[in-house]
């Protein structure tokens, strides 16, 4: 007797989770908040389906980042007219925009496609400790 594969029928209403960043490295953190966005936690996880959580992020400056990879790490740009590359160090990029570090990392592990972008509209990342999502009750993630 062959088993069958169990496929999630419906939409399942996303939980929305509060991770907070501070003293965390870019790569583990990302991990695991892409995991969340695509639903890998949960135990009826199905591929092809949209079965994520909202993930808000907050502190998103006080990540812990090595001083060379401070000065070592761009993020890239092109505005498609020639000699319109624009290189930003990870220092000014933590300076100005802290936010974009984390969504960079996290839209690199996600698919690159309708679902990917689909699911990467759930990411809400903010600088600092408040965030405007309290009325959806987001549970703090250990």
């Amino acid at each position: 007797m062959l088993d069958k594969t169990y496929v999630l029928k419906g939409r399942q209403e996303p939980d929305w989770l509060l991770v907070d960043a501070t003293g965390q490295g870019i790569g583990r953190l990302a991990t695991q908040i892409a995991n969340y966005l695509l639903g890998k936690h949960k135990p009826t996880f199905t591929p092809g389906v949209e079965m994520g959580d909202v993930v808000v992020v907050i502190n998103a400056s006080n990540l812990s980042i090595s001083q060379k990879r401070l000065d070592e790490k761009n993020y890239y740009k092109h505005s498609n007219y020639p000699g319109g590359l624009k290189t930003v160090n990870l220092r000014d990029q933590m300076r100005v925009h802290p936010d974009r570090v984390i969504t960079a990392a996290v839209w690199g592990m996600l698919p690159h496609n309708r679902m990917g972008r689909s699911i990467f509209k759930r990411l809400k990342v903010y600088a600092g400790s408040e965030h405007p999502h309290a009325a959806q009750n987001p549970k703090p993630v250990v």
